[in-house]
């Protein structure tokens, strides 16, 4: 200390601590002299204690003039150094990086100044400083006083020319420190730190293309910024790194790709649509690295496909259907099941355009990985089931195509119809709504058929008989009105002189029984009128209720239409359709006189000719032959068939034995209904048990086999 006291002059140290700027600006030049002639003469000892004697006696001074004195002489010592300045600035260096923190402004921005005029003489020499300059200009950039704020930016100014020319800047350390700050939301640092990243990617040496995953989410949390220059800025600096990645073979895709699916979800449109468009770009460039991301970038795309903005809405279409081209193979990483599990997870978007398009991957999935989507079947059947009450009908189209997709197995045939029906039965507005549209979907995609007699073997045992009698009465509707189910028709037309007809309709008749109506509609369709006739007269007082009334106005109504165009030509010979004739007029008495339905049968009976019966016809009529209808019928189809022999006959008597079992069963459940308000908890139970033990099938022979295979089987006859 007494050696600097001895080198500089007593009245240059008081003018260094004076509170006038130009006084310690001349000060700071006589230091600058003396510290000059001394790195001449190579007294570097005498330096460093000077140096020593500027930090200790003035830069940590409580009195604020002594600081800003401090800091100026050492700018002044430095600049009087010059080449040799290097050697001194551990000791210059942190005095100074110090004041950065002064409570005083007027400090701070001489501490600016002071390394500004350090960093000039010093350049390259600098760098060793760098990470801690860094931060002190981080802080700087966000300072309350204006002044410091501007004196600041000269600084960083000349900090960012020093590096971009240096070849001692190492990336790898800096990257940390960007890292740390880049979620700060002060304006002022995030200008501060955009302006570091645009100007060190410009710099060819460096690679900050290679470390972009670590300060990615920063720029892309700058884009919903509060300033407009601020998200311009970010902006900027993103399309520049997008466009190196166009242009460069090295990327890591995977690490971004997580971030741009977070992003991909942001509140704010802008972020939302660079986001999407940078997955578009992935997508297309990534290849084989994005294949393990393929589930997560699709779970950004679904919602994005019904974005409210327009820009947002047509990319991620385009996005989508370019990562549904690419045919990736589990065997690669393609992770099927969690592609499923985003798809399952958008089935319940409130948007439609994401459902429909979840629906479309699994499609795709099945179309192409069949074996692997049905060992996730137990994953996402449920909502399968459950967008079939979407409501949107080509959501529901689509979901119908991807069941019968997956129903092409017999065994997910089955799987599927019981669930359906389960589905109808916990919710009964799915059958009125939907059950037409999916049932009329289904018999297109898996054959018509195949699915009534499906759907007739699993409610011929249904246990609750209202939801059988209406489920049968919807099919049996659909049936009779659907274009669909023509071919369907046509073939239980043919029931009494066909073996496939009469396989058909024996398989539904056995469920058409929980409803009467249905059961008489059923004969009509297959022109057994003759059993249509002793279903009608079979039935009781208590099944002429309010039910069969409307089903019986809704049939009249159907019979009007041209599906049953054959059975009103059929009027025009009432000796050959004798029994036609009878079942028809008694529907017509069962109708009450004032109801429209009525007028409309009994006006279509009044057109029948009266003067075609014959003697024979009559006699065929009262010996109540039930075969004498088939024989009607048969000689218009094949007059050289051989219909002696009965093999291909139904026996209708066991069939009307049939319809009365359980017919008697819904009697019994109706009463035991009506009576279940009244009854006492003992005496219901033993009700239900009768009502169980009369449900229980008995074996009703098959007068057309031998006794031998008559019998139930997989709950129904066999013939």
């Amino acid at each position: 200390m007494a050696d600097a006291l001895s080198i500089i002059p007593a009245f240059v140290l008081r003018n260094l601590a004076d509170k006038l700027y130009e006084k310690r600006k001349n000060a700071a030049l006589e230091i600058e002299g003396i510290v000059k002639q001394l790195a001449m003469a190579g007294e570097h000892d005498k330096i460093t204690a000077v140096i020593n004697l500027l930090t200790t006696e003035f830069t940590n001074s409580p009195q604020a003039n002594q600081r800003k004195g401090g800091l100026i002489g050492l700018a002044a010592a430095t600049v009087g150094l010059t080449s040799e300045a290097a050697q001194h600035l551990e000791q210059i260096v942190p005095p100074v990086l110090n004041s950065f923190l002064d409570q005083d402004s007027r400090v701070r921005y001489y501490a600016c100044e002071a390394l500004y005029n350090i960093a000039k003489v010093v350049r390259g020499e600098f760098i060793v400083y760098f990470n801690e300059i860094f931060d002190a200009l981080c802080k700087l950039s966000a300072d309350s006083n204006a002044d410091v704020q501007s004196a600041a930016h000269l600084l960083d100014r000349l900090v960012k020319d020093i590096v971009t020319e240096s070849d001692q800047f190492s990336i790898e350390e800096f990257i940390p420190l960007l890292r740390e700050r880049m979620n700060v939301l002060n304006p002022y640092v995030r200008q501060f730190l955009v302006g570091w990243i645009t100007v060190l990617d410009s710099v060819p040496d460096i690679d900050m293309l290679g470390f972009l995953p670590d300060f990615l989410d920063g720029l892309f949390n700058m884009l919903s910024d509060s300033s407009h220059e601020i998200r311009q800025q970010a902006d900027t600096a993103l399309s520049e790194f997008l466009q190196e990645i166009k242009n460069s073979p090295n990327v890591d895709y995977g690490r971004m790709a997580e971030i741009l699916v977070q992003r991909a979800g942001s509140p704010d449109e802008f972020t939302r649509l660079t986001a999407i468009t940078w997955i578009n770009e992935f997508v297309k460039l990534g290849g084989d690295q994005l294949v393990p991301y393929y589930a997560d970038i699709l779970g950004a795309i679904l919602p994005c496909i019904s974005d409210k903005e327009e820009k947002i809405r047509v990319v991620a279409r385009e996005t989508n259907e370019e990562l549904r081209s690419i045919r990736a193979d589990p065997a690669e990483g393609f992770d099927i099941g969690a592609i499923l599990s985003i798809a399952r997870r958008e089935l319940t978007s409130e948007w439609e355009a994401t459902r429909i398009e979840s629906l479309h991957w699994i499609a795709t999935l099945l179309a192409r990985h069949r074996a692997e989507v049905i060992s996730y079947l137990n994953d996402i059947f449920g909502s399968l089931l459950s967008a079939l009450s979407d409501p949107s009908d080509e959501v529901v189209l689509l979901v119908l195509e991807v069941h019968a997709c997956i129903a092409k197995d017999a065994p997910h045939f089955r799987h599927l119809v019981v669930f359906l029906i389960h589905n109808f039965r916990s919710d009964h507005s799915l059958l009125e709504k939907r059950g037409a549209l999916i049932v009329r979907r289904l018999c297109v995609l898996l054959d018509a058929e195949r699915v009534y007699r499906e759907f007739s073997t699993i409610l011929e045992g249904e246990d609750d008989l209202d939801f059988a009698s209406i489920m049968v009465q919807a099919l049996n509707l659909i049936l009779l009105t659907s274009s669909e189910l023509a071919d369907l028709r046509a073939l239980l037309k043919q029931s009494l002189v066909n073996v496939a007809g009469k396989d058909l309709f024996i398989s539904l008749y056995a469920s058409w029984c929980h409803s009467a109506m249905a059961t008489i509609s059923l004969c009509l369709l297959a022109q057994a009128y003759h059993h249509a006739s002793s279903v009608i007269q079979s039935l009781g007082e208590e099944d002429i209720n309010v039910k069969f009334l409307v089903q019986l106005d809704k049939l009249i109504r159907l019979m009007e239409t041209p599906i049953f165009a054959y059975l009103r030509l059929q009027l025009l010979e009432p000796g050959r359709y004798t029994w036609l004739l009878k079942a028809l007029n008694g529907l017509l008495m069962l109708l009450p006189q004032q109801s429209a339905a009525f007028n409309i049968l009994r006006t279509r009976l009044k057109t029948v000719p009266s003067n075609a019966f014959n003697t024979d016809q009559l006699k065929r009529i009262s010996s109540g032959n039930p075969y004498s209808q088939i024989l009607q019928i048969s000689e218009d189809v094949n007059k050289n068939q051989d219909l002696g022999n009965m093999h291909n006959a139904i026996n209708f008597a066991s069939r009307l034995q049939q319809f009365e079992h359980m017919q008697n069963q819904h009697r019994m459940h109706a009463k035991l209904q009506q009576q279940s308000r009244n009854s006492t908890p003992s005496t219901l139970s033993q009700e239900m048990q009768k009502s169980e033990e009369s449900r229980r099938p008995s074996p009703i022979p098959d007068m057309t086999r031998p006794p031998s295979r008559s019998s139930w089987s997989s709950g129904q006859f066999q013939h």
